[in-house]
């Protein structure tokens, strides 16, 4: 037991020995600088107190413009592109540039049955002028002097009056002193042109919307429309949603009135009316009145149409007008007379008796698709320098026309032969 104790100590010292001995190798390999560790430096105080912290320097005030914020830069404008409205149609683009074609062709259809509805009715006055005068000119291959007496004595048979007739034809005369026409055709769109220039008088359509009520008071002498008239004007404008009153001021026939009544029913329009031989100004009194109760847009009044030389009629309606004033400051905003275009130059003397009494603002000329005289138009135009407002081409509503210059010229100036329908 005391022998292995021994060896076992003994072995354990030779293992210490080597272990000193491979240490003490290493040290002599290794450089002086490399044998001690450096001591870590101490802190000195400044290092261990807390530095004291040195205010911030004060930062600079943004400006307005640096606080406005930058716009993000915006990418090009792409072309642009039709623009495509969605179909009722699930799946079906609407191509609105072959909408817009179709729209305008369709307006010029609309616009192509007009015309030949114009035409048709102005076919008897294009037969007793127009075709006088082309006839004229067809008949001359060359322009020669006794063009300007044949023009002469057409016109004077067309009911364009002696005034009128005169003034044409020294017009056309100092246009061939200057040898301005060169033939016939020349001459014939000469007249075209001075015609539609006379007939442009003032061819502003009326401002029903400018006050309201907006009052019209309609004259002229007995059996030219009046009542018919003022029926299809009070229906068309019922028709664009319009409330219109209507005044029976005719109080001398009962005719009128119950005629009134017919259109105003047609129409949805009420009918302010009183016995027969009332005063008529009173029934214009009542009538404005009832349009600003009930707000309705248009007030239209009926008149009574004797003979134009009558001066009590003409005292009467110098009246009327006196009383719509007082009743509405503006009124009547339009004093609109009916002619008979079969009346021929009757007509511009009618003109010329209602002028001396009332401030006359338009005029109407029916029944000119039943006459040959409807050159008359031409006549009052020229004499008078007052607006045709509207035209009767016709029985129905719709014949009832706005008066535009130039499809009026269009169709009072169309050659038969062009097509088969005038």
């Amino acid at each position: 037991m005391t022998i292995e104790i021994w060896g076992i100590i003994a072995a354990a010292a030779v293992v210490i020995a080597l272990i000193i001995f491979i240490v003490s190798r290493s040290a002599k390999g290794k450089p002086a600088g490399e044998l001690k560790a450096p001591a870590e430096p101490q802190p000195t105080a400044e290092e261990v107190l807390p530095a004291k912290e040195e205010p911030a320097a004060a930062e600079a005030e943004p400006t307005p413009a640096e606080l406005e914020p930058v716009p993000p830069e915006e990418p090009p404008a792409a072309p642009p592109k039709e623009p495509v409205r969605e179909s009722l149609i699930p799946g079906v683009e609407v191509d609105e540039t072959a909408e817009r074609e179709a729209a305008a062709k369709l307006k010029e259809a609309r616009r192509d049955r007009k015309l030949k509805r114009l035409r048709q009715g102005l076919a008897p006055t294009r037969g007793g002028l127009i075709a006088k005068i082309g006839n004229l000119f067809k008949e001359k291959k060359e322009l020669d002097p006794a063009i300007v007496e044949e023009l002469e004595e057409t016109l004077i048979t067309a009911d364009i009056g002696a005034k009128t007739t005169e003034w044409l034809v020294s017009m056309v005369k100092a246009a061939l002193d200057k040898n301005e026409l060169q033939d016939p055709q020349a001459v014939w769109e000469f007249l075209k042109e001075e015609v539609r220039r006379v007939l442009s008088v003032d061819d502003v359509p009326l401002a029903l919307n400018s006050d309201k009520p907006y009052t019209i008071m309609v004259v002229g002498v007995n059996g030219v429309g009046k009542t018919t008239t003022i029926g299809k004007l009070a229906t068309t404008w019922a028709d664009q949603g319009k409330k219109v009153v209507l005044a029976a001021a005719d109080t001398f026939r009962a005719a009128a009135v119950n005629q009134l009544e017919i259109w105003g029913r047609r129409a949805n329009a009420e009918v302010v009316k009183s016995k027969e031989g009332a005063d008529p100004s009173s029934v214009v009194f009542d009538a404005i009145k009832k349009a600003k109760e009930s707000d309705a847009d248009i007030v239209i009044a009926d008149t009574a149409g004797r003979l134009h030389t009558k001066t009590p009629l003409m005292e009467e309606l110098k009246k009327v007008k006196r009383v719509m004033t007082k009743a509405h400051d503006a009124a009547p905003h339009q004093v609109l007379l009916v002619l008979d275009a079969t009346t021929g130059q009757n007509a511009i003397q009618q003109v010329a008796m209602f002028k001396e009494t009332l401030d006359i603002s338009g005029l109407v000329l029916t029944k000119l698709d039943g006459t040959a005289k409807g050159g008359v138009i031409i006549g009052i135009c020229h004499e008078h320098k007052l607006p045709i407002r509207y035209i009767g081409i016709g029985e129905a509503k719709e014949d009832l026309r706005t008066f535009e210059v130039d499809d009026f010229i269009e169709a009072l100036f169309f050659k038969e032969s062009n097509s088969e329908d005038a």
